[in-house]
């Protein structure tokens, strides 16, 4: 199945120039939804992974079944005052200034295996943040693995060591 086929593209959204890749049609389509996650578990299933971690909000979408299909446990990562003990927090940057992501502190043990799972990879800020909490946190990122890569952003470029999965590739 081309994915590709099942994610509507919505030009000059959410501003001018901008060629925006809607999932939301990818996740209203059973069968297309069940061929994302199962890519995804097939990429990670003999990779002794112990964990899922997935950012707000999108990688909670193919991180919680990915997590299930694997049988280990979910992790959310979230902006700062959205998650109730404590947490550790990164600082990541952006476009345009900074932004901070959480987890809790103890939501990783030292020595766990953990794949991040996400929608989008586009300039890699956010994923980068990501591995960063969860070696601070002790634990080791096995994977990183994403529905969409927009390649001419060069996210990748940020990620070097890492295993990078990307189901969808897009030129801007």
């Amino acid at each position: 199945m081309d994915l590709k086929e099942k994610i509507r593209v919505i030009e000059n959204f959410p501003k001018e120039g901008i060629s925006f890749k809607d999932i939301t049609t990818l996740i209203a389509d059973g069968e297309g939804l069940r061929e994302a996650i199962n890519q995804i578990v097939n990429h990670l299933k003999d990779k002794k992974i112990d964990l899922i971690v997935g950012p707000e909000a999108r990688g909670f979408i193919f991180g919680v079944p990915v997590a299930y299909a694997l049988g280990v446990g979910f992790v959310p990562v979230r902006k700062p005052g959205k998650l109730p003990g404590e947490t550790i927090s990164v600082n990541y940057g952006l476009e345009y200034g900074e932004d901070t992501l959480q987890l809790h502190k103890d939501s990783i043990k030292p020595g766990q295996r953990v794949a991040v799972v996400d929608d989008l990879l586009a300039t890699g800020g956010t994923v980068e943040g990501v591995a960063k909490l969860i070696e601070q946190a002790g634990g080791k990122v096995v994977s990183l693995d994403f529905v969409i890569e927009l390649t001419e952003l060069k996210g990748i470029d940020k990620l070097e060591g890492y295993d990078v999965l990307s189901l969808v590739k897009y030129d801007l």
